[in-house]
């Protein structure tokens, strides 16, 4: 990355001028007066904390955008050669991650994300500037306003970058750890289709089921996961670019939206598309609260796979102990030997934070007033981390818990057999009421079903034969109907 030493001095300030008049602006840095102000007045959280400083994925699509954007107005006769050879050399540059030490505006900062897009429109300018011989701080031959942000508002570029960064994530990150994960539960769904093993509803003994069934629901709720995200995927994909400043498109010339968007779906190999209509686009953002309501019901289904596994993997004494869980980590600081389910205890508390994420996203997108909702900065960032953590979470319960799980076969089989639930199917032959009492006396006097049926006289008076009995108790026939 190319640095600047304005004045011969790195460490001297050089001054730019706004609007709202002149200010000292760090000689290393491309970004300017707007930028330099936005640093002063939105002094909230820590720029050492990634989730105070906006996203990158954010930042990077709105490096897109002004490329395509400047592409556009040259096809279009409003900007000359010269200048868009610039724009998008200088956008390339922030495209490819080189300049992002100059983008450090906290989220917390106007809902419309003002701030971060003149920070991208000076850091392009005044590299613009640069690469043409020119010295930042200069008289500008690229203007953050009138050359990067022309055709633009704020209110339709922050947003449509939002949209993209979102879109990115869930096609490129989540979708394809979430079928990591899936496919990992079908294999085990596979391996253990006749591992029969006690049912439980309430926590209480019930019918037998085999692990396979349990697998296979939880793959079942991971794949419909990716099919929640992907059905939601065209209304998060509509962004409000062509809008300006209230959705009327003001100062933006005939055929410039459409052109842009065709570019950065190309560019990005997103399936990006205008919004239908731009006074819904810039005054709700419902799409992103779908796409959270979508992560929301993702982090639930993850919620109990992951006390389920804690469950079965309980013990090893004194649990269930139906699951030998992969040993990862010492358990104890003072317990020597324990292990614990550190990577489902993990992933807990991913899909806890993903929860409180949506609250966030849903009382932001209830903020839009008439023609602008007006705290996109938070739900971008909030979408965003929840994506992320989601899509690590996923990969790293499939390769570091999933994969290594071990069946106690016998244990689970003789709890199946045990449970006093597989009375059930003597329903048939004895009646409920009969079938009960068996249960009862096989609970308080601690015998197998099959004894208790034997001790209660029922086979001795021939309302059930031992061949009828034996049958009607196999446990793995219980997992499937008849």
């Amino acid at each position: 990355m190319a640095t600047t030493q304005t004045n011969g001095s790195v460490g001297r300030p050089r001054v730019e001028t706004d609007s709202m008049g002149k200010i000292d602006v760090p000689a290393d840095k491309y970004y300017g007066a707007q930028s330099a102000r936005s640093l002063i007045h939105f002094d909230i959280g820590d720029d050492s904390t990634p989730r105070d400083v906006m996203p990158r994925e954010i930042i990077r699509a709105m490096a897109q955008l002004k490329k395509a954007a400047a592409l556009v107005n040259r096809d279009l006769g409003k900007l000359d050669e010269e200048k868009t050879k610039l724009i998008t050399e200088a956008a390339d540059e922030v495209i490819a991650g080189k300049l992002y030490e100059h983008f450090p505006l906290r989220v917390w900062q106007t809902g419309s994300g003002t701030q971060t897009n003149m920070n991208v429109n000076e850091v392009i300018s005044n590299r613009a500037i640069e690469l043409a011989g020119g010295e930042m701080g200069s008289k500008k031959p690229v203007h953050p306003n009138d050359h990067v942000n022309m055709s633009q508002s704020s209110n339709d570029v922050f947003p449509t970058s939002v949209h993209v960064a979102v879109v990115g994530d869930l096609i490129h990150n989540l979708i394809p750890s979430l079928d990591h994960l899936a496919v990992a539960l079908e294999a085990k769904a596979k391996l253990w289709a006749t591992a029969v093993k006690s049912g439980r509803t309430h926590l209480m003994d019930a019918t037998p089921v085999t692990l396979g069934q349990e697998f296979g629901g939880y793959a079942r709720q991971i794949r419909l996961a990716i099919e929640r995200v992907q059905s939601a995927l065209p209304r998060i994909a509509e962004v409000p670019l062509g809008g300006t400043a209230v959705g009327t498109g003001i100062n933006t010339p005939v055929g410039f939206p459409q052109q842009v968007i065709a570019l950065l779906a190309e560019s990005s190999g997103l399936p990006i598309t205008e919004a239908v209509d731009h006074f819904e686009a810039q005054g709700a953002r419902d799409g992103l609260v779908e796409a959270s309501g979508a992560l929301r019901v993702l982090a639930v289904s993850l919620i109990k796979i992951c006390n389920d596994l804690r469950w079965m993997g309980s013990g090893p004494n004194t649990g269930l102990g139906e699951l030998h869980i992969p040993d990862l980590q010492p358990g104890s600081s003072i317990m020597p030997g324990k292990v614990n389910p550190v990577v489902p205890e993990a992933t807990l508390m991913v899909c806890w934070r993903v929860i409180g994420n949506d609250a966030t996203v849903a009382w932001a997108g209830a903020s839009g007033n008439f023609e602008l909702n007006v705290a996109i900065p938070v739900m971008g960032t909030a979408l965003l981390e929840s994506i992320r953590l989601l899509s690590n979470a996923a990969t790293l319960l499939a390769d570091k818990t999933i994969d290594g799980l071990q069946a106690n076969l016998e244990r689970t089989r003789a709890q199946a057999e045990s449970s006093p639930a597989i009375v059930t199917p003597l329903n048939k032959i004895i009646g409920y009421e009969a079938a009960a009492k068996i249960a009862k006396h096989s609970v308080s006097h601690g015998q197998t079903v099959r004894e208790a049926t034997i001790a209660l006289g029922f086979v001795e008076r021939g309302e059930i034969t031992l061949e009828q009995l034996d049958k009607a108790l196999d446990v793995l026939s219980m997992t499937h109907p008849g």
